[in-house]
């Protein structure tokens, strides 16, 4: 065997380990790493190798070395975390297996022992974790009862990532992206006092609803209408579909007339509320309707220079919605305020309708200044023929 060949010695040197030889897979592997010392993988045999032999300092050598040269090589953190974790070194072993979860690849398929592996890293993590979490519930537990949970969300939230029971959603808008802007799930109601101006006329504008629904000739039309040839994604389901439904009374700024003639009351509550007031694009206000067992993909909207709306009109129980990592059951009355370039969701398992008026209005971040000059460049872009895109899922 030519000494320099660290592809057969790696061979020989496993041949060995596998028939029990843990000796002669030491000698072959030191062999392998001497000709070819930059292989993460080569250090990495001659660790298992070593740890067969019951050498734990030379494995333990060994991983750092393969580490040194591929510091997400999967197989060697968890070789090193068990290491660590076997010699009682238990805030080692769980910064190993920090590492470990991070660089996984979950595209990548592992063997059964790994696999095994990684759930025991994970377990010790999650015990971890809620030690931890026992621990910052004791300390801080008084602290936080004295403060408002509306003031302390942000800090929670900080919290939760920490430990790893919550992650971070970013925006991803489609078309405007809008840089620096605080990014909330849910705003808080704080920012829009004019909500509860909103609430107060649920009754007038769900009875309205009602009125069209019997009626049965209000003209709701599938919301998700991609036309031929164009990739639908994950609307391939709805595309077309009138599972989820919608009508407008204003669509990118353009009142329906006859439909605010036929919800008049509806018509004056919007008529009387701050809404994105962008040319081409805003505002918006329709009823988007929910059919029985069906469920609205994961997907992200336009712009962050918006806020969506929406006022439950007619929820039966089990109805939820999610944004980013906060999950909410809609309340008929209760309006909330979301940022829809973060990753939403909207799920109706149950055998009744669903129904909602969404309506937009800016993100209360904006200054008046800025929303000028967005107005301002909107306007250009449409005059210049670069028009913001039509559709627009939310």
């Amino acid at each position: 065997m030519a000494a320099d060949d660290p592809v057969a010695l790696n061979s020989a040197g496993l041949r060995a380990l596998g028939a029990g030889d843990a000796a002669t897979a030491v000698a072959l592997l030191t062999r392998a790493v001497a000709a070819d010392r930059e292989s993460a993988l080569l250090w990495f045999n001659l660790a298992t190798a070593h740890g067969a032999a019951g050498d734990r300092a030379a494995e333990l050598t060994a991983l750092d070395a393969a580490l040194d040269r591929e510091p997400y090589f999967s197989h060697a953190l968890f070789a090193k975390g068990y290491h660590l974790e076997t010699a009682g070194d238990m805030a080692g072993a769980l910064e190993m297996y920090t590492r470990l979860v991070a660089a996984l690849d979950p595209a990548e398929q592992h063997g059964p022992g790994f696999t095994a592996g990684i759930a025991h890293a994970r377990q010790l993590l999650a015990d971890a974790s809620a030690r931890v979490a026992t621990n910052l519930d004791a300390a801080l537990g008084e602290a936080r009862a004295a403060i408002d949970p509306a003031d302390r969300l942000r800090f929670d939230h900080c919290v939760d990532i920490g430990l790893g029971r919550r992650r971070v959603y970013h925006h991803q808008p489609l078309v405007l992206a809008y840089p620096y802007l605080p990014e909330d799930q849910f705003f808080d109601r704080r920012h829009f006092p004019w909500l509860a101006q909103l609430e107060a006329a649920t009754p007038v504008i769900r009875a309205e609803l009602a009125a069209l629904l019997a009626a049965g000739d209000a003209g709701f039309a599938p919301y998700v209408a991609y036309p031929p040839g164009v990739p639908v994604n994950q609307w391939a389901g709805l595309n077309h579909s009138d599972a989820w439904a919608a009508q407008f009374l204003i669509q990118h700024g353009i009142p329906n007339d006859t439909l605010r003639a036929r919800c008049p009351g509806t018509a004056a509550v919007l008529d009387g509320l701050p809404l994105f007031d962008c040319p081409g694009r805003g505002p918006v206000a329709f009823f988007s309707l929910l059919k029985p067992r069906t469920r609205i993909p994961p997907h992200t909207g336009a712009t962050n220079i918006r806020t969506i709306i929406h006022l439950p009109l007619i929820v039966p129980t089990g109805c939820s919605f999610r944004v980013g990592n906060e999950t909410r059951a809609w309340v008929e009355g209760e309006a909330f305020a979301f940022d829809d370039t973060i990753e939403h969701e909207a799920d109706n398992p149950t055998d009744e309708l669903r129904a909602v008026l969404i309506i937009d209005t800016w993100n209360p971040h904006l200054s008046m200044v800025e929303r000028d000059l967005l107005r301002r460049y909107v306007a250009a872009l449409n005059a210049s023929g670069a028009e913001l895109k039509a559709f627009d899922p939310r």
